[in-house]
């Protein structure tokens, strides 16, 4: 059943052509945290990633996404960028998912904050 999902669809991880690919062509450059493999022809004029799960490109860290997209030469595994004391872990984009952001006083929140502020207007 993977082997036919694989074939048909593009979202479940990489195709048939892009593993053929891969094989004929690909140099394996590193792995992220998320377990997303990333590659390079022998050349080093293209440059993909083959997702570990469900492909998201939100998925792909600040790090390797400059690497893929030619920003700097050298990958993540080779020369790691310096990062700040300050600066969150990567996160993937959420929307959509029940872990979405969801403010004070939305209605997508579990349990909805009681309004004092605030009195429904009643026709007389």
């Amino acid at each position: 059943m993977d082997f036919l999902k694989r074939l048909v669809t593009w979202w479940n991880g990489q195709t048939l052509g892009t593993q053929l690919f891969t094989a004929r062509r690909g140099v394996k450059v590193g792995e992220d945290a998320q377990g997303n493999i990333y590659y390079e022809t022998r050349d080093a004029k293209r440059r993909w990633v083959i997702f570990n799960g469900e492909v998201e490109a939100s998925r792909v860290s600040p790090d390797w996404h400059g690497w893929l997209h030619h920003t700097w030469d050298a990958p993540p595994t080779t020369s790691p960028l310096p990062h700040k004391a300050w600066e969150k872990p990567h996160q993937e984009n959420l929307t959509g998912t029940t872990a979405a952001y969801a403010p004070t006083g939305s209605i997508r929140r579990s349990e909805p904050v009681a309004r004092k502020d605030y009195e429904a207007w009643q026709p007389e």
